[in-house]
């Protein structure tokens, strides 16, 4: 790891030389994605990541759909540019090198009929007298036309089991950075939340707290969505047992299940038991992070960026459902890392998952800051770390959705060989 991290970072190095001379200038674009033109009188706003959510330019697009913003901080920090179109907000990073980005607006659809939703992940936490669970449902907006599924009344709904305490909620886009969305109480512990589901793939991430007496509990997770598949995660100091529930191996310290047909309502009853493994049992070592910028959502809610390299599943019983990104490089682990800058330079493991992305939307993965003129080489190496850590997630979901079938071989092939792509770019800088 340390020695392709080395190379990596002299490359990032030599291309952080050459983004310096452009920080400080963002030339982008608005478009409208479901009519494919360009969008003029579009307010534009300039969000820096770095201390909080701070807006710090405003602009418009013009006639052709065009803006710029001037800041310091273009090019040598993360930024994010947000585009306000009928009071929905749609994101789109800009990673440190970078200084250009094109926005995507879409109008705007109410019918439940533009998502579905193929996968529904449940992972299982004990935390000395409370169970933490964690849910993640993959979202698919393949409308035609391209538009986003958007209710202002709530168009994402969920339920939690008895005596559940819930402890955060948040939602993806297609670029994939995590917004926390505030819940709609619907009574009898049953929530929804409004966010623009934007074609392609989204994600909605939940976490919550159950009474964990004597180390055991029955714990009905309520299904709201019908799913293709529902894939459990637990250590396996932890017993996991379901009717229809098959045991899918073991990941270097996490132990799958699989269930496959999940109905659309009622429950699957589960019975667990067991503790939370020993801290030098749990996996540990360098994490991923879900750090880039994206997605869409309602005027008013908050964009949290997540913690960066998670230090082992210990650290997803204080921050909830983030175990999601843990799992990534334990997975990846299975299989050494090579470096090249010639063939496919990224043997990635043969099971479990990776937020699926496209390149351009904002799932870049170069980090390296602009002014490396006065960087140092711990900058240098910490900032290709982040994008290593973006490669992983982005690995471990591709796998994951190949495992639940939720993912043709030829779009598998394709994404695979995407991965590997931005792996040599990296390199070559």
């Amino acid at each position: 790891m340390n020695i392709y991290r080395r190379i990596l970072a002299a490359a990032a190095f030599w291309l952080a030389c050459g983004a310096c001379l452009q920080a400080g200038t963002l030339h982008g674009s608005v478009k409208n994605g479901t009519s494919g033109k360009a969008a003029p009188g579009i307010q534009v706003i300039l969000i820096q990541l770095q201390g909080g959510m701070q807006p710090v330019a405003n602009s418009q697009s013009d006639e052709h759909g065009q803006f710029t913003f001037d800041n310091p901080g273009i090019g040598a920090q993360p930024m994010l540019v947000r585009a306000v179109y009928h009071g929905i907000n749609f994101h789109q990073p800009v990673p440190p090198g970078k200084n250009s980005v094109e926005v995507e607006i879409f109008e705007t659809s109410k019918d439940a009929k533009t998502i579905n939703v193929p996968m529904h992940v449940v992972i299982f936490q004990p935390n000395g007298a409370s169970l933490i669970v964690g849910e993640e449902y993959s979202i698919e907006n393949h409308s035609t036309p391209p538009q986003a599924y958007f209710r202002a009344d709530g168009n994402f709904a969920f339920a939690l089991p008895e005596e559940a305490k819930l402890q955060n909620i948040s939602a993806a886009g297609p670029s994939g950075m995590p917004v926390v969305q505030a819940p709609i109480d619907k009574t009898n512990n049953r929530f929804a939340i409004a966010y623009a589901f934007r074609p392609g793939q989204n994600i909605v991430r939940y976490s919550y707290e159950l009474p964990y007496p004597a180390n055991k509990a029955s714990v009905k997770i309520p299904t709201v969505y019908p799913s293709g598949r529902l894939l459990v995660v637990a250590p396996p100091t932890v017993q996991i047992s379901a009717d229809g529930l098959q045991p899918n191996g073991q990941e270097q310290g996490m132990n799958l299940y699989g269930l496959s047909d999940v109905p659309a309502t009622g429950a699957v009853a589960f019975s667990v038991s067991g503790t939370a493994p020993p801290p030098d049992e749990a996996a540990g070592g360098q994490q991923g992070r879900d750090a880039q910028p994206g997605g869409g959502e309602p005027s008013g809610a908050s964009i949290q960026v997540v913690p960066g390299r998670l230090d082992g599943l210990k650290v997803y019983l204080l921050v909830g459902f983030l175990v999601v990104f843990g799992l990534c490089a334990i997975l990846l682990a299975r299989k050494p890392v090579v470096v090249t800058t010639t063939a496919s330079s990224l043997d990635a493991p043969d099971r479990a998952g990776v937020r699926q992305s496209n390149p351009g939307t904002g799932d870049e993965i170069g980090s390296v800051p602009a002014n490396a003129s006065t960087a140092s080489m711990a900058d240098v190496d910490r900032a290709v770390g982040n994008s290593l850590d973006a490669l992983k997630e982005r690995i471990f979901r591709l796998e994951l959705r190949n495992q639940a079938g939720t993912i043709s071989q030829d779009e598998y092939t394709d994404e695979r060989a995407r991965v590997e792509q931005l792996l040599r770019e990296l390199v070559r800088g």
